[in-house]
């Protein structure tokens, strides 16, 4: 039997906020690291690398998933969605201004996992959200400064706003 050999690199080929990016890495390269070092989006933190703080969360084709688990290889020609595709044009996102304006954060290091959980639970759930339904998807976002309570207030009110813009769409 012949000995197999690993590539020492891989290219990995993946839409980034709605765009084509591609890189050369390690087949072992998480993908956290993967949008971190190779692709120099670095709102995406890691603090844990065992799926434990949430803080490494990103989008997989809409979905939350933590970026420190899950190989680079293994997303090839998926779309991801980090915290740098929020803001559109130099407007915040919904979401993010809701966050600033109910002190919806403090350190900021749980932010951009908690945002894209967040934006998960907005786009997933069309109707009525309670603090509960909040609480539940954050869950398995860790935040050591907030104690949370402005940080569901966030959400909620972004969906407010959210909802105010889907109506204005619809009257005019």
């Amino acid at each position: 039997m012949e000995n197999a050999t690993i590539p020492e690199k891989v290219m990995v080929r993946v839409t980034i906020n709605k765009e084509p990016r591609e890189a050369l890495v390690e087949p072992r390269t998480l993908l956290a690291y993967f949008i971190r070092d190779a692709l120099g989006l670095t709102g995406t933190h890691v603090g844990c690398d065992t799926t434990s703080c949430g803080a490494c969360t990103v989008l997989l084709d809409g979905v939350p998933v933590k970026s420190c688990t899950i190989l680079a290889i293994a997303v090839q020609g998926h779309e991801i969605e980090t915290v740098e595709g929020l803001e559109q044009e130099g407007v915040l996102h919904p979401l993010q201004q809701a966050f600033w304006d109910n002190h919806g954060l403090q350190c900021g290091f749980c932010t951009p996992g908690m945002l894209m959980t967040s934006k998960a639970l907005l786009q997933s759930s069309p109707g009525e959200l309670n603090e509960a339904d909040v609480r539940r998807a954050i869950s398995g976002n860790l935040c050591r400064c907030t104690g949370y309570v402005n940080i569901v207030k966030a959400v909620l009110a972004a969906r407010e706003r959210l909802r105010e813009a889907q109506e204005e769409v619809r009257t005019s």
